[in-house]
């Protein structure tokens, strides 16, 4: 089977990309990262807990979460990453991180990942933070397919997409590499249609600001 090249429009210049991009609901929003996150990131994944099934962390060093939010210019202007932390609205505090990856505009399609802080987890903020990461996907990215991977001891994970209204389709073995092991995954898949019927595909969500170029729909 051939992969076809997935040709990008051409990023904005360094320097000016757009950072505006916020995805709004009722609790939560997300918006992109700035140097300034770098503290409360590192507070968040300092604790082994929420790394613990990840290839990355804990952290151990604030200049990890600093290079993290750097590098994250690069996915974007690329179009491999798109990328955000979870903001409390009440609070203006972040909560976790979220976001698409594996993103294929041609095929419409794209992988979707969280973390929370700890002391978030259970809070009902995993729910709020798919449906805003999911909105924009569908709806403002013209996607038909998502897609969300859950390591296959994370029980607590896979019941959570389950919840969403993930499909279980079934496990990819030796999928990813953990701290140098081979890591058997549940690959979990979300279709356009299915979210729109669905309760959180009713929720209220605003969009504003600049989507970043290699993300748009195509035409």
């Amino acid at each position: 089977m051939t992969i076809e090249e997935t040709t990008y429009e051409a990023p904005p210049p360094a320097g000016d990309e757009p950072t505006d991009l916020k995805v709004v609901g009722a609790d939560y929003m997300l918006r992109l990262a700035v140097p300034e996150d770098a503290a409360q990131l590192f507070e968040l994944a300092s604790d082994p807990a929420v790394s613990r099934f990840f290839s990355w962390g804990p952290y151990t060093s604030i200049d990890q979460p600093l290079a993290y939010i750097e590098s994250l210019k690069e996915s974007r202007a690329s179009g491999r990453l798109l990328e955000f932390v979870i903001v409390e609205n009440a609070t203006d505090k972040i909560v976790g991180v979220t976001g698409l990856t594996e993103f294929s505009r041609r095929d419409r399609r794209a992988v979707v990942g969280s973390w929370l802080g700890h002391k978030y987890w259970g809070t009902g903020v995993n729910l709020a933070s798919k449906s805003l990461i999911l909105s924009l996907g569908f709806n403002e990215l013209g996607l038909e397919r998502i897609s969300s991977y859950s390591h296959v001891r994370n029980g607590r994970s896979k019941a959570a997409l389950e919840r969403i209204g993930f499909v279980n389709e079934g496990i990819l073995h030796s999928w990813h590499r953990h701290r140098g092991e081979p890591q058997d995954v549940n690959i979990h898949c979300l279709l356009r249609e299915l979210f729109m019927r669905s309760e959180i595909g009713a929720y209220e969500v605003t969009v504003t600001g600049t989507v970043p170029p290699p993300f748009r729909p195509e035409n």
